[in-house]
């Protein structure tokens, strides 16, 4: 597990646990891809030179190098390469062209840092390729960065621009991960979706031409995830070739997968050039977003299980509570109709049913009666706090439980004192009505006098108060990206620079208050990404909490990211539970990830209380660690059939928590759900019925009777004896 260079061959080789990525400097100029795939015994195939009509080259290579032909690894505009290209940069002579030379490389453990940006965490195992890249006519210096996770199977990729000309160059178009298979013969999975509907699972075959998924919305959105994959047609979830891909951003973002005249597939990962540009002024350098891929041999599952454990290893933020708290939040039994003496209510119903914490939701702060008013105004209002939030938050604790705050600091209401004050705080081009949604406009967090502000007033409200917990919101996307403290020509930077300021803000939430926990949410899942994972916990996976749309919304999001991360809740729009049956297949639901409850619980009968009780003490005892730390195992597709099905195991297997989750009535009929990868020389016990298994029986499968309700759920927890 390294890398290497083979400087006879002039092969660069990228080694992880179980994958092989080389890299080959061809004519001393031009790097191209020879291989990705499982680790074997083969050598690897030097480059080999395509011929077709109408692909320009360059005298001295002829032939043997055509730019629309090669398996590239980065591309420039109008460079010889008629496929989507990486990077576009408009120069002094008027044209964007990009030509790129090899100029050297450097090999060193660890990563190099991102300014600014979230990235993921090196490991005493992660070691960095640095490819030395020049364009000779503009000047323009690109470091392109290879950083190998072996464990997980995963590389990272992301370039550095440097301006080393005399003129003014501007980035156009800046993506940060290339690769080109040598086929077409792929589906292609991606997420998209809508607000309180995140995340729906597509599978689509390739066609000649692009198929692209992105966001212009100023956030990676509801409407597409980031995360895609492309996998072997025909095959099951355990077999056949998966590749993942994703990008550490939470903005504006391209995912290209674009099928050529050979039938090769290029995939690009990065910032594209709708609502991007950026200029570089002499001497100066930008770098791009991290984007991330892996490779499996043994299919979805195995992908999905890579991206996990990446993601819980080198993206995570370390847990700030021993055992993660399972919450109640006020949201939907309250709305903004809260105060001190509701709250105690639900402090001595979450107390005495076990649950670790009460999030205050919105509702607490300035004039926030309803949504049109408050937001900016970060400080607590005395008709509902009358002493302030430190004897309140210390009042609810008293009860023996942790406190949450809901904020939204991007935002702020026209009906505010900060907006009345700061109207040239918002993001806002020249001349142009500002459009609200949700009675909200965004403020330009890359204006250091905003952050500045926020730093200020939320250090005011909070220090010394004793919170535990930040939920961050974030409730409408971005129009009219432009910065009145930039200059016309770079406007083009707003969007980015928004982000900057969002995640500048989030680091200083994260030594401010240390020991708080920081759960993101935009309308549920509308920044479900790489990037607030970094700095977020967890992430309130949707705003729909109807458990049949999430069975679909939490099996999808489970293709490319840990159950860690998905805030799951038992919860009812109506405060009410309406029977036992009810209950359960919410909270079996709610077991695909850290739970928590969001109805009236104070209104509560004394029965359903006694339930919650012993549903979080279960999810403590017996299902937390696998739900935070287990490998997945998918058996079901919702999409595919009438049926959910997955299960949650240790690394070697001894303890199995097995769920199955019928979606729609159906007239009674017996399922088999295997568990494919149990221990077949072990036997195991039913830890609630006491009944024994053998391996192999458990991978035969355990038997299920559907029923003609909508309510049918089943959850074993199987342990070696």
């Amino acid at each position: 597990m390294s890398i290497r260079f083979d400087s006879e061959r002039n092969i660069f080789m990228l080694e992880t646990q179980k994958t092989r990525y080389a890299i080959q400097i061809v004519f001393d100029k031009f790097p191209v891809n020879l291989y990705y795939g499982p680790k074997t015994d083969e050598p690897v195939a030097e480059y080999d030179p395509s011929v077709y009509s109408f692909s320009p080259y360059y005298a001295d290579t002829r032939l043997n190098y055509c730019p629309d032909l090669v398996r590239a690894e980065y591309v420039g505009f109008d460079s010889g390469d008629f496929r989507t290209s990486s990077l576009k940069v408009r120069n002094a002579n008027g044209d964007s062209m990009v030509v790129l030379h090899y100029k050297g490389y450097r090999i060193f453990d660890g990563r190099e840092e991102i300014p600014g940006l979230p990235y993921a965490d090196a490991d005493e195992d992660t070691q960095t390729l640095e490819l030395q890249m020049l364009d000779p006519v503009t000047n323009l210096e690109v470091m392109m960065y290879y950083t190998i996770f072996p464990k997980e199977d995963v590389i990272s990729r992301y370039v550095k621009l440097t301006n080393n000309s005399t003129s003014k160059l501007v980035i156009e178009k800046c993506m940060s991960l290339l690769h080109d298979f040598t086929s077409h013969n792929y589906d292609m999975i991606s997420l998209y979706g809508q607000h309180a509907m995140e995340r729906k699972y597509q599978r689509v075959p390739l066609h000649y031409g692009q198929q692209n998924v992105f966001s212009r919305r100023g956030a990676s959105s509801h409407h597409y995830n980031p995360f895609i994959a492309l996998c072997e047609q025909g095959k099951g979830p355990d077999e056949g070739i998966a590749v993942g891909f994703n990008f550490v951003y939470s903005g504006n973002f391209l995912d290209e997968v674009e099928v050529d005249q050979q039938g090769y597939t290029r995939v690009q990962i990065g910032l594209g050039q709708d609502n991007f540009s950026y200029l570089l002024d002499k001497g100066e350098s930008f770098t791009s977003p991290e984007a991330v891929m892996t490779y499996s041999y043994e299919g979805i599952s195995q992908m999905s299980r890579n991206f996990h454990a990446f993601t819980r290893n080198h993206i995570l933020p370390e847990e700030v509570f021993e055992t993660r708290p399972v919450v109640l939040n006020t949201w939907e039994a309250c709305y903004f109709n809260i105060n001190e003496d509701v709250l105690e209510k639900f402090a001595e119903s979450a107390a005495a049913s076990g649950i670790d914490m009460v999030v205050m939701d919105d509702g607490w702060f300035g004039e926030r009666n309803n949504d049109t008013a408050g937001l900016g105004d970060w400080y607590e209002n005395r008709n509902k706090f009358k002493n302030g939030l430190t004897p309140f938050v210390k009042r609810m604790k008293s009860h023996g439980i942790k406190f949450g705050i809901w904020i939204e600091p991007e935002m702020v209401n026209p009906n505010s004192e900060l907006f009345r004050a700061h109207p040239e705080w918002c993001l806002q081009c020249k001349g142009r009505e500002l459009m609200q949604s949700r009675s909200q406009l965004v403020l330009d967090m890359g204006n250091p006098k905003v952050i500045q502000y926020l730093k200020d007033v939320f250090d005011m409200t909070f220090s010394g108060v004793g919170i535990d917990y930040f939920k961050w919101d974030m409730n409408r996307h971005l129009c009219h990206v432009g910065s009145p403290i930039l200059p016309p020509e770079r406007q083009g930077e707003a969007g980015f620079r928004y982000m900057l300021g969002v995640y500048e803000l989030f680091r200083w939430f994260k030594k401010k208050f240390p020991k708080a926990m920081i759960e993101n949410c935009s309308g549920g899942g509308g920044r479900y990404d790489l990037g607030m994972m970094k700095y977020s916990t967890m992430i309130w996976t949707s705003d729909n909490t109807d458990p049949h749309d999430r069975i679909k919304i939490q099996y999808s999001s489970m293709l490319g990211y840990p159950a860690a991360t998905m805030s799951c809740h038992v919860a009812n729009h109506d405060n009410i539970i309406e029977t036992p049956q009810a209950l359960k297949y919410r909270y079996d639901v709610a077991l695909g990830g850290p739970v928590g409850y969001e109805f009236h619980l104070p209104n509560a009968s004394d029965k359903v209380k006694e339930t919650v009780k012993k549903q979080v003490a279960d999810y403590h005892e017996k299902y937390e660690d696998l739900i935070l730390r287990g490998d997945y195992y998918t058996v079901f597709n919702p999409y595919e059939c009438n049926y959910s099905a997955h299960y949650y195991a240790n690394g070697d297997m001894s303890r199995i928590m097995l769920t199955f989750l019928q979606d729609n009535p159906e007239e009674p009929a017996i399922v088999t759900v295997p568990v494919a990868r149990a221990d077949v020389d072990a036997v195991y016990v039913d830890v609630e019925t006491g009944v024994k298994y053998t391996g192999a029986q458990l991978r035969e499968g355990v038997k299920v009777l559907t029923e003609n309700t909508d309510m049918n759920s089943k959850i074993w927890l199987f342990e070696k004896v």
